[in-house]
């Protein structure tokens, strides 16, 4: 049971990709106080866990309203997963700063760039192959500690800036890429298998 909770909290932690999110909320309340940052941290927390447990819940029914099969969703989930990858590791995926006066908590913040198409994907395929009551409450617990992780990780950013730097964040960031690029082939394959079998 624990080495399921650790397995899967650090999937959804590394798919949340807490690092290129620490990058964009740094670069979009960069005019903020710390106060306001940490408001703007709460919003984005509470906003990543009401969607994420959206989508990882109720993922199957989202399945059978379309008629879509799991495994094709895998396959759609990984490709769209690997990409967002791809663009970590190239470091193209930047974020341009809002206008001072726009709230940027909900969008685009929590969505599109903490659960961005990707992260839809992977969570509405993983949420889909629980089987189990028991294996419900142990994803629904990883995936809270996860949003958790990640909204913690922003409250204390800019400490976190003073630390690592921009060129670490960077580094970072592509490393987690490299990662979350593991876990989409493994959707992707997944899916083919099951798809061909």
């Amino acid at each position: 049971m624990l080495t399921t909770f650790i397995n899967i909290y650090l999937k959804l932690f590394i798919i949340l990709t807490p690092f290129f999110v620490i990058s964009a909320f740094l670069s979009l309340t960069k005019d903020y106080t710390l106060a306001e940052r940490q408001r703007t941290a709460t919003k984005v927390t509470v906003a990543v866990v009401v969607t994420c447990f959206i989508l990882y819940l109720f993922g199957r029914y989202i399945f059978e309203l379309f008629g879509i099969t799991l495994d094709a969703f895998r396959i759609g989930a990984g490709a769209v997963l690997f990409l967002s990858a791809i663009s970590m590791i190239q470091g193209k995926a930047s974020v341009s700063p809002k206008a001072s006066d726009e709230d940027v908590a909900v969008v685009p913040l929590a969505i599109p760039i903490t659960v961005g198409p990707g992260t839809i994907g992977a969570l509405l395929v993983m949420g889909a192959g629980l089987n189990t009551f028991a294996d419900q409450v142990v994803a629904s617990l990883a995936l809270f500690c996860a949003v958790a992780s990640v909204g913690g990780l922003l409250f204390v950013a800019g400490r976190l800036e003073k630390v690592l730097g921009q060129q670490g964040l960077t580094i970072l960031t592509k490393l987690t890429g490299l990662f979350v690029s593991a876990i989409a082939a493994q959707i992707f394959f997944t899916g083919v298998k099951n798809f061909m079998a």
